[in-house]
């Protein structure tokens, strides 16, 4: 099933398998790369409760050991609808016998979709129902069209740093780091850059990135409230994802613990866990 919000301007179409993005438009004009399995089968998953690969796809949680598929299972599930107005819709996936299988926890993970004048937000709410610490990943994962040549893009951060990226091997983060380069703030984008998978940035300051289309801004996306941001295409593929992360791939030398992982969030017991991004379409 495809849920569709809209206001005078931008219109926003929904499934309800996976709580994923589809389409994202402004004046008819479409921003989310329409699907080629040639490249890729997907245009927004959302990942949860892992972002990334573990390593061996597997962790342990008191002292069992559990199998998870890399980015985790909510992008494959059917979620159901608990709120929908015109311009909005809120989403709603719990565990299930299946989940606890590779996940012993008790969880209820929330997706909103709010059209707004300038764009898109999007809103993640997950509840702990467990008498103990709920620890999770989650991120987003929205491929963004690339119409034109890749070389004819740019990538601008709202503040000028050093941007390191985390290098990824086998899926998994390696230990190595490499600098992207960039003027004040401004990555020239090319698929060489891509060469050893996604840009991955720990430690960013920067709070906002544009996507620039021959120096016009054709999007923003701001992401003040995730700590980890990933930049990631294929080779000649027509989009560039932009992913605001809580969590992230696990290093090599990790001990499979899931509850000391890197870059794992911890939710107290019947408690919270709620943070958003902005999509904003020019």
């Amino acid at each position: 099933m495809i849920v569709t919000i809209k206001n005078k301007t931008i219109s926003a179409s929904i499934a309800t398998k996976g709580a994923e993005l589809l389409t994202l438009s402004k004046d008819e004009k479409n921003y989310i790369w329409e699907v080629d399995t040639l490249y890729w089968n997907k245009t927004s998953p959302v990942l949860f409760p892992i972002v990334g690969r573990l390593k061996n796809d597997s962790y342990t949680y008191n002292n069992k050991v559990y199998t998870l598929s890399r980015h985790g299972f909510a992008r494959d599930n059917t979620f159901s609808i608990v709120h929908q107005k015109e311009d909005e819709v809120v989403f709603s996936f719990t565990h299930n016998e299946e989940t606890l299988k590779r996940y012993p926890f008790q969880f209820e993970l929330q997706i909103g979709y709010l059209v707004t004048d300038i764009g898109l937000k999007v809103n993640y709410k997950v509840y702990n129902s467990n008498p103990f610490d709920l620890p999770f990943s989650i991120g987003a994962h929205p491929a963004f069209a690339l119409p034109y040549p890749i070389e004819e893009y740019d990538l601008q951060f709202n503040i000028e740093e050093n941007l390191e990226s985390h290098v990824l091997e086998n899926d998994v983060f390696s230990g190595k780091t490499k600098t992207i380069p960039s003027e004040k703030g401004n990555i020239s984008l090319h698929y060489e850059l891509f060469k050893e998978d996604a840009l991955v940035f720990k430690n960013i300051k920067s709070s906002e990135v544009t996507l620039l289309h021959q120096k016009k801004t054709v999007l923003k996306m701001n992401y003040k409230e995730f700590p980890y941001l990933g930049i990631w295409t294929k080779e000649n593929a027509p989009f560039l994802c932009i992913e605001p992360w809580y969590g992230h791939a696990d290093t090599i030398n990790t001990n499979g613990n899931l509850i000391t992982k890197a870059g794992i969030q911890l939710i107290k017991p019947n408690s919270k866990f709620e943070c958003s991004f902005v999509i904003e379409l020019y």
